[in-house]
C-alpha cells in the first residue's frame, strides 16, 4: 500500500515542477528538457556511472554542472528516510569530478493524507536545510531559486516570490476544499486563521487523530499563539467547531488537512515571514464568494499600491504609521516591511511601538493579528473598535515617542504618516469616506503625510463632498492625486479609484502645486478572472521616485507629459473638481499605441456586430 502511495507522489512531484516553471522533458531527448525520472538519468554520461543501477525518484538539471536529487516515500513518518536516502544518491554522484548534487529533497505522504517535504543545499560538503527569514521551506523549489542557491553557494534565500498566479490557484483550491466540507463562505478567512496560527510551531499536528481530537488540537495551538502575543480574545474569532454528523466531521477534519498541506506547498510559514500579504490575497479570493465584506464596501489594497505608498511618502523607523481601517493590514505589513528592509536595526522598536491600526470588524481584525504575529511581533497596537470612538494620544516609550488609544480628543497628536483606504459607502448611510480623512488627519502631527485610496467620485462630488475639499484645503495642504483603471481591485469591485497624498496642517495656497496623475498601466492585466503582472515596464517605474522627491523632499520634478505633471488647482474651479483628467495635458501616443487601440475598438465592434447578428436571427427564428 505504502509502494502505491509513493507511486503517487511521482504525479505530485512532477506537476509541482511543472506548475514553478521547470520543464519536465528528458533532458536526453529534449535539449530544454531539465527533468530525469529514475532510469533516465542514467543515460546522464556522468551521473550513470556514478550511481550503478541506483535510480533516485527524480534528478533536476538546474545547471550544466549541478543538479538536484528528489527521493520520495510514501507516509509522513518516512520523511528523514526520504530525505537521507537523497543525500546518499547525492554523495554518490558528487564523487564526479565534473558535476555535483548541490540540492537534496526528501518528500513523504500521498494524496489523502498530503505531502511533507524537507529541502537542503550542499554547503562545505555538508547538506542544510534550505531557509527563508530564518523558517525552512515546506514546498519544493522554483527555477530561479534553485539558481540562486546554487550561484551564491549558500542556502539562504533572499526572495521568496510567488508567481500571482500560482497564488491566486492555491487560494481557489483552499476555497474549493473548503466549500466541499460546507464551511460557511464568510467563515473562510477564520478557518485560514487558525490553521496558519496552528503551523507556527514546526511540531505537526496529529493528522491520524481523530475529527475531534484533531480540531481541538488546532484550537489549542492557535490559542496558544495568541496568548504568548496577549491577543487571547481573539480565539473565539478564529475557534473552529465541528459540524454534529460523523461523515461531516470526517470531511471536515480532511479539508483542513488538504488547506494545511496547500499552505505547506507555498511555504506560507517562511513567506508571511517576509513582505508579502498573502493571507490578505486569499482572503481577496473568499471575498468573490462571501458578501459579509462586500455589503459594507470591503476592498484589499493590492500589494504594490500598498508598496507604492510607503515609498512616495517616506516611511521610515522614526515614524508613527497608523491606518485607521487597516482591513487585514496589508498598509501595515508594507510599511513593516519598508522599514525592514530600509533600516533592519531599528525594526524591533518600530513593530512593537509605532504601527497602529484599528478594524471594526473583529473577524478581519484577526486576520491582521495573525499577518503580523507571523512578522514576529502579535503586540503591535491592531485593535477591534469603531475608529471614530478611539483616538490616538502621545505617549513615551523607554524614552522614545509613541501613542496610545484614548477615548476623547488627542491633547498631543502623534502620529507622522497615514496608510489608508476607508471601507466605500455604497448606500446613502453608510459613514462618508471623507469622515474617515478628517478622523485620520486629527491623530497627526503638523507637517504629517496621508495617503489614501478613495473611489474617484470623492474628488468631484458635490454637497457634502465639496463641503470637505474645500475645508480639507483650507486647512491642509494637498499634494498629490492620482487616478487609477477602474480594474485595480478586480474582481472585488469594479470602482474608478484615486489615490490622494495630503500634508496636515499647512493651509493650501493659491500657488501651491499638486502632483497629478494617470495611472493607466499598472502592470496588472485581467486573465481568466483574475488580475495577474503583465511583465511589462509599468508608469509606476517612472512615477515612484519623482513623486517621492516631491512630497518627501519639496523638489519640483520634470513633468511626464499625460501621466504626471505638476500644477496648482485652477483658481477658476468653483467646484474643486480636484481629478487628474482636469489637469493633464494630452499624452503623447505613439504610432504603436494608436494601432493597438485600433485593433482592439475594432475588434470590440465587430464582436458587438456579431453578437446583434446573432440576436436578430433569433428573433427572427421565433
Amino acid at each position: 500500500m505504502a509502494r502505491n502511495s509513493e507511486f503517487n507522489s511521482y504525479t505530485y512531484i512532477k506537476n509541482d515542477l511543472k506548475e514553478l516553471g521547470w520543464n519536465t522533458k528528458n533532458p536526453n531527448r529534449d535539449p530544454l528538457g531539465e527533468v530525469y525520472t529514475q532510469q533516465e538519468c542514467l543515460d546522464h554520461p556522468e551521473i550513470g556511472p556514478q550511481l550503478g543501477r541506483q535510480k533516485p525518484e527524480y534528478v533536476i538539471k538546474v545547471r550544466e554542472n549541478a543538479f538536484w536529487v528528489i527521493e520520495a516515500k510514501g507516509t509522513h513518518n518516512q520523511l528523514d528516510q526520504a530525505f537521507n536516502e537523497a543525500v546518499d544518491y547525492a554523495n554518490q554522484i558528487n564523487r564526479s569530478v565534473n558535476i555535483k548534487s548541490e540540492i537534496v529533497s526528501g518528500v513523504a505522504g500521498n494524496d489523502i493524507d498530503g505531502y511533507l517535504i524537507k529541502t537542503a543545499k550542499r554547503v562545505n560538503n555538508e547538506y542544510v536545510v534550505i531557509t527563508y527569514n530564518d523558517s525552512a521551506i515546506t514546498g519544493l523549489l522554483s527555477p530561479d531559486q534553485s539558481k540562486y542557491l546554487i550561484d551564491n553557494e549558500t542556502s539562504q534565500l533572499n526572495e521568496l516570490v510567488h508567481d500571482e498566479g500560482i497564488l491566486l490557484t492555491i487560494a481557489e483550491n483552499i476555497n474549493e476544499e473548503l466549500h466541499k466540507a460546507s464551511i460557511n463562505k464568510d467563515k473562510r478567512a477564520n478557518v485560514m486563521s487558525s490553521i496558519l496560527l496552528s503551523m507556527v510551531s514546526d511540531t505537526l499536528p496529529n493528522f491520524n487523530a481523530s475529527p475531534t481530537v484533531f480540531i481541538r488540537d488546532i484550537n489549542n495551538r492557535a490559542e496558544d499563539v495568541l496568548i504568548e502575543h496577549s491577543k487571547r480574545e481573539f480565539a473565539a474569532e478564529i475557534e473552529l467547531t465541528l459540524p454534529q454528523e460523523e461523515a461531516a466531521q470526517a470531511k471536515f477534519k480532511q479539508a483542513l488537512i488538504k488547506v494545511y498541506f496547500l499552505l505547506r506547498k507555498i511555504n506560507v510559514k517562511a513567506a508571511m515571514n517576509g513582505g508579502q500579504d498573502i493571507l490578505g490575497k486569499f482572503y481577496e479570493v473568499f471575498l468573490k464568494y462571501g458578501n459579509g465584506a462586500k455589503d459594507i464596501g470591503i476592498v484589499l489594497t493590492p500589494r504594490h499600491i500598498t508598496k507604492f505608498a510607503c515609498e512616495v511618502i517616506g516611511v521610515c523607523e522614526e515614524d508613527i504609521v497608523y491606518d485607521p481601517a487597516c482591513g487585514t493590514g496589508g498598509f501595515l505589513v508594507a510599511a513593516y516591511d519598508k522599514v525592514k528592509n530600509d533600516e533592519p536595526t531599528n525594526l524591533n522598536h518600530f513593530k512593537k511601538h509605532k504601527i497602529f491600526g484599528v478594524e471594526q470588524q473583529a473577524n478581519v481584525t484577526t486576520l491582521a493579528i495573525v499577518n503580523m504575529i507571523f512578522r514576529g511581533d502579535g503586540k503591535n497596537n491592531i485593535i477591534n473598535n469603531d475608529c471614530f470612538a478611539q483616538n490616538l494620544n502621545r505617549k513615551l516609550r523607554n524614552g522614545d515617542l509613541s501613542a496610545e488609544y484614548v477615548d476623547e480628543l488627542p491633547e498631543r497628536p502623534p502620529v507622522t504618516k497615514v496608510l489608508m483606504n476607508p471601507p466605500f459607502a455604497l448606500k446613502k448611510d453608510d459613514e462618508k469616506e471623507f469622515k474617515f480623512i478628517e478622523h485620520a488627519l486629527k491623530q497627526m502631527t503638523r507637517n504629517g503625510v496621508l495617503f489614501a485610496v478613495l473611489p474617484i467620485s470623492v474628488m468631484y462630488a458635490g454637497g457634502n463632498y465639496y463641503l470637505w475639499r474645500k475645508r480639507m484645503l483650507e486647512q491642509n495642504t494637498l499634494l498629490s492625486v492620482a487616478s487609477f483603471t477602474n480594474e485595480l481591485f478586480y474582481p472585488q469591485a469594479s470602482v474608478e479609484p484615486v489615490t490622494i497624498i495630503i500634508k496636515k496642517g499647512v493651509p493650501h495656497s493659491a500657488n501651491s502645486k499638486v502632483a497629478w496623475i494617470r495611472v493607466t498601466n499598472d502592470g496588472f492585466k485581467k486573465h481568466k478572472k483574475k488580475r495577474l503582472p503583465n511583465g511589462d515596464t509599468t508608469q509606476f517605474d517612472n512615477i515612484e521616485l519623482k513623486l517621492k522627491d516631491f512630497v518627501v523632499n519639496g523638489n519640483e520634478t520634470e513633468d511626464i507629459p499625460g501621466i504626471m505633471q505638476l500644477k496648482p488647482i485652477l483658481s477658476t474651479d468653483a467646484k474643486l473638481d480636484l481629478i487628474p483628467g482636469n489637469y493633464l495635458d494630452n499624452p503623447v501616443i505613439s504610432n504603436e499605441q494608436i494601432t493597438s487601440e485600433m485593433k482592439r475598438v475594432f475588434s470590440e465592434i465587430t464582436f458587438q456586430g456579431i453578437k446583434k447578428t446573432l440576436r436578430d436571427e433569433n428573433i427572427r427564428t421565433v
